[in-house]
């Protein structure tokens, strides 16, 4: 069985490997499901997206941005098509994982997606989506919100019973020569 690091770190390595340009073992253009992938490279215009991932305990957020123009947006099925692209990445992430480490991972979707989408002019527009997985081979005790166990050693536990760093409710040792302040 796998680590936590080991997972984070060929996750984020899956990712790492979907950059711009990036080639297959063929020298075939890597296929990661984003839009700047599709057409050809030199007579049509280039798409502007891309996706990043961030972890939290057991789960993984991938974040897809892109430019889109207001048409897209305002035509129906906009946000199934942003989901089912988030969708296409996260199974980009489980093959690329599983070249990398020889290992495979489960990705499952928690909650819906999140759509944003913001512009800058009439003419400049970008959605910002983001999609919460839940990472398999992590432990449940890693959930975000899970009550903590108590683990002060004794040293800190009677450092902060007698006042910590505050001097509230502590005493000052003998050899302290600075005068009181208005706290003490």
């Amino acid at each position: 069985m796998a680590t936590v690091y080991e997972i984070v770190q060929g996750l984020a390595q899956a990712a790492a490997n979907a950059y711009d340009g990036a080639l297959t073992e063929d020298g075939e253009q890597l296929k990661a499901g984003l839009q700047r992938e599709e057409g050809d490279v030199i007579l049509d215009k280039r798409v502007m997206d891309g996706f990043g991932v961030s972890f939290y305990g057991n789960m993984m957020c991938i974040k897809y941005q892109s430019e889109v123009q207001l048409k897209e947006v305002y035509a129906s099925g906009f946000e199934s098509d942003v989901e089912s692209r988030i969708a296409e990445i996260a199974s980009f992430l489980r093959t690329e994982y599983q070249k990398i480490t020889g290992n495979s991972v489960s990705l499952t979707a928690e909650g819906e997606v999140d759509v944003s989408v913001e512009n800058s002019s009439r003419v400049r527009s970008w959605v910002l989506a983001k999609m919460h997985y839940k990472v398999g081979g992590l432990a449940e005790d890693m959930e975000v919100g899970a009550p903590s166990k108590e683990r002060l050693e004794g040293n800190w536990k009677s450092f902060i019973e007698q006042g910590g760093w505050n001097g509230k409710g502590g005493t000052r040792p003998q050899n302290d020569t600075r005068p009181k302040s208005q706290d003490d």
